[in-house]
């Protein structure tokens, strides 16, 4: 039996609105929350048309032959960015004039393995083998109305489409359940000599892979307790006057505690590796999931939360990557810098109308308010009003403390052992260039011989 997809009903309003304006199909993502049972879809949004600026790119056709999978790809990148955790982008829609036929099938179903393709790459995490793999592939008739909903399993590259149910329900999401965490960083990631073919970017996702490990290892209290992982959520939540938990939404406050706050006695082999520099992200993240209110277990609030701090963190840095670029700043150039600081982008909430679940951008501090709003309209198609927006963190109060030493890197994100500062409520990465290796080896050689600050590679 195929799986079901329980629907917000203002979903199905959006999609029989969409107009054609003479084309012969619009497409665009499903956006939801998956569970063992069922999965549960609470926004839709077209694919933006392209402003085409080089010749060089065909421009989409009005033929589902001449979909755009590219740009549609690259539409589901950027939203996956725009959603906390707990939620995913569950598959793909399209509206057209005529009914399914091999044609539509075969796009859809290239369409859905490329966006997981391209939305996996920027992970920090892997899905577990008891997670839902199915992905969604809906089909509109907008002459005979009619419905055809497919899946996918996206782990099988050969896997034939299956029968789904596709269900409307009133208010799905406005009884949702939120976890709220703030999250203190302080990574420090060697950009190693030897590896000069790396990137930046790669040198800093590779040194953010070590850092996940450390929250996919941690303990998480919600409210102040741990819980078992099959314990019910809303365990020992007030139930409401019809003897309900779950008719309302509740919030939850989650805090993270890795295996350095768990154990002072924490002792690994380290390595000392002679490097050309290196990457510091310093600051505090405020990180929000959520969670369906049928029954949720705690181990999927845990995992939904989990994947936002690893996802907002990711998200951040290759932002502010694609701006350095957008802004024609060589990486040579930052590479070659003494020091270089640059203030990563801010986290903004917005609702959904009529929705218990928020999603959210990213700001930078020269970014007004009406660049954000446009923003989430053109990428999530849907209006929004300005003072809705909610910054999560404070803006410019960053405060780094430089020094001149160069020195070799212990490779490791142990930063708890480091000398203190102020908590910061923006995160700051600070790229360090070495003056001198040889000096530095040496000093690496000194501190190879203490054992009291040992790390994990």
């Amino acid at each position: 039996m195929g799986r079901t997809y329980i629907v917000e009903e203002t979903v199905g309003q959006y999609l029989s609105n969409l107009n054609l304006q003479g084309k012969s199909f619009v497409s665009g993502l499903l956006i939801g929350q998956c569970s063992s049972q069922k999965d549960y879809v609470v926004l839709a949004t077209r694919t933006p048309p392209r402003e085409e600026k080089n010749e060089n790119l065909r421009p989409p056709g009005d033929k589902l032959d001449d979909m755009d999978e590219e740009w549609a790809t690259e539409h589901a990148k950027q939203v996956s960015r725009m959603l906390p955790g707990g939620l995913l982008v569950l598959g793909v829609f399209i509206i057209t004039t005529l009914e399914m036929g091999n044609d539509f099938q075969n796009a859809l179903r290239r369409l859905v393995f490329a966006m997981e393709k391209s939305m996996s790459k920027k992970r920090l995490w892997n899905f577990t083998e008891e997670e839902v793999s199915d992905r969604v592939a809906l089909h509109i008739c907008s002459s005979t109305k009619k419905i055809f909903c497919r899946t996918y399993d996206i782990h099988d590259p050969k896997s034939s489409a299956k029968p789904a149910d596709w269900k409307y329900q009133n208010g799905l999401s406005t009884s949702w359940h939120s976890l709220e965490c703030t999250v203190h960083i302080n990574i420090h990631i060697p950009l190693s000599a030897t590896s000069v073919s790396y990137t930046l970017e790669k040198n800093t996702k590779n040194g953010l892979a070590r850092w996940a490990k450390q929250i996919e290892n941690g303990v998480y209290l919600i409210n102040g307790q741990v819980k078992a992982e099959d314990c019910d959520l809303l365990e020992g939540q007030k139930k409401s006057s019809r003897g309900n938990a779950q008719a309302i939404g509740h919030s939850f406050d989650v805090r993270v505690l890795t295996q350095l706050h768990l154990s002072s006695d924490h002792r690994s082999t380290a390595t000392v590796q002679v490097c050309s520099g290196s990457v510091n992200l310093k600051g505090a993240v405020r990180c929000r999931a959520y969670i369906q209110s049928n029954r949720p277990k705690v181990k999927d609030a845990v995992q939904a939360v989990k994947r936002d701090i690893l996802n907002t963190v990711a998200d951040r840095c290759e932002i502010l990557f694609e701006d350095l670029l957008l802004n024609e700043i060589p990486e040579k150039k930052v590479m070659n810098s003494e020091k270089e600081f640059h203030i990563l982008p801010h986290r903004v909430f917005v609702p959904i109308p009529g929705s218990a679940v928020m999603l959210c951008d990213y700001k930078f501090g020269d970014e007004s308010a009406e660049e954000i709003r446009d923003h989430f309209i053109e990428m999530l198609d849907h209006r929004i009003q300005i003072e809705d927006l909610e910054i999560a963190e404070e803006i410019n109060t960053a405060c780094i403390s430089s020094s001149m030493n160069a020195e070799p890197s212990l490779d490791n994100t142990d930063d708890e052992q480091q000398p203190k500062e102020p908590i910061k409520t923006a995160i700051v990465l600070k790229i360090h260039q070495n003056i001198g290796v040889i000096a530095a080896f040496a000093v690496g050689i000194l501190a190879a011989g203490v054992s009291f600050h040992y790390f994990s590679d």
